[in-house]
């Protein structure tokens, strides 16, 4: 009993530090949704360029999908032109930064992580595109050109199912809709069909977090045999199959910070998590191909460890002890904030979850795309 107090209690505190800013982060990504039209993202992203590349992984970064809902959307891009390299930064950006995710990154690790996580998402997906748009074209399977929004969902991946729609060809009704419409369907979205999608995922991350702070030992991660690097091919081991979106990586890495893992292991995670798993390798290896998927995944590894090694001389340079300033963290907004936050987040998840699985019951959908 003591022990199952311990976990929930640690679980608890988590989930009260994490659910106003997942709520601030969500709402910012309806409003994206409402104003940012699907046209503009599909009209830059032809080519093989360096600019189209680079609008891939600037549009996709603030974008908060998981690595399975951002497929659909992917696919939907490739059919209507949207080049190798560009799909392909799409794919690592988006999955890997969100808004969510960096407001929860600030509120439970440091400013400077902050800037680093979104910063190697967009350097790693331009590097993963550039190296895709160096492939010859007969190793990358053309996609059937559709005139109709077309849906697809990850089976066993989100616990949203199909909650994740490909981009449309043509948003016209929807740009011409009033503002407040527009509005209210981007925030419906956001706390509908997004957060049914991570929903579920982020409460698993919670408890993990909380299971962590619970039972591992304070100087675990500093005990490990080969110094940092065999913490950074650790977190890589975990982070590659493991499916975890970007908002529910944040507080498992925050929890193995203050067990001494060094915070470049910890960005090695927050990277490889969100952005790969075996389900998407392994439905990117039929749809696109397995050279497509082969610089997808080489790509995210090198770009992790390379900016995992990177991070930890950043923060010694700075003598920034991050370790010491996470056990120091007080609450960032007042208790009844943090309590009443996480009630309304649960409200939520529940609704969504269990708003799509009624859907889906109603009107099931293909396992994968194909």
């Amino acid at each position: 009993m003591e022990y199952l107090t311990s976990f929930l209690t640690e679980s608890w505190h988590v989930f009260r530090q994490a659910a106003p800013f997942l709520l601030f982060g969500f709402f910012i990504a309806g409003l994206l949704k409402a104003l940012v039209p699907v046209d503009l993202l599909v009209r830059h992203f032809g080519g093989r360029g360096f600019a189209s590349v680079l609008k891939g992984a600037l549009l996709g970064a603030p974008l908060p999908l998981c690595s399975c809902g951002v497929l659909p959307a992917a696919m939907g891009l490739r059919r209507q032109g949207a080049g190798a390299g560009a799909t392909t930064a799409f794919m690592i950006a988006t999955p890997e930064t969100g808004v969510d995710s960096l407001a929860v990154t600030y509120a439970m690790i440091d400013p400077l992580m902050t800037v680093l996580r979104p910063l190697a998402a967009v350097v790693t997906a331009v590097t993963a595109g550039l190296a895709a748009n160096l492939l010859p074209e007969r190793y990358i399977p053309a996609l059937k050109p559709v005139g109709q929004t077309t849906s697809g969902c990850v089976s066993g991946c989100c616990s949203g199912g199909c909650a994740s729609p490909a981009t449309p060809t043509s948003t016209a009704p929807e740009a011409l809709a009033p503002l407040s419409t527009r509005l209210r369907h981007g925030l419906d979205h956001a706390f509908g069909e997004m957060l049914a999608d991570v929903g579920l995922w982020l409460v698993v991350g919670v408890l993990a977090a909380g299971a962590i702070a619970a039972f591992v030992p304070p100087t675990f991660f500093q005990g490990l045999p080969g110094g940092e690097f065999t913490s950074m091919l650790a977190m890589l081991v975990v982070g590659v199959p493991m499916y975890v979106c970007a908002s529910s990586s944040t507080p498992i890495a925050a929890s193995m910070l203050l067990k001494g893992l060094s915070p470049g292991a910890a960005l090695v995670f927050l990277l490889t998590g969100p952005a790969t798993n075996v389900t998407t390798i392994t439905v990117m290896a039929r749809t696109f191909g397995m050279a497509l998927t082969s610089v997808y995944v080489a790509s995210i590894v090198v770009c992790s460890l390379a900016f995992g090694f990177l991070a930890n001389r950043i923060y010694a340079a700075l003598g920034f002890d991050i370790h010491a300033v996470l056990s120091t963290v007080t609450e960032a907004l007042p208790g009844w904030v943090e309590v009443a936050s996480s009630l309304l987040l649960l409200v939520l998840i529940a609704r969504a979850v269990l708003h799509s699985r009624h859907e889906h019951a109603a009107l099931p959908c293909e396992a994968a795309q194909r």
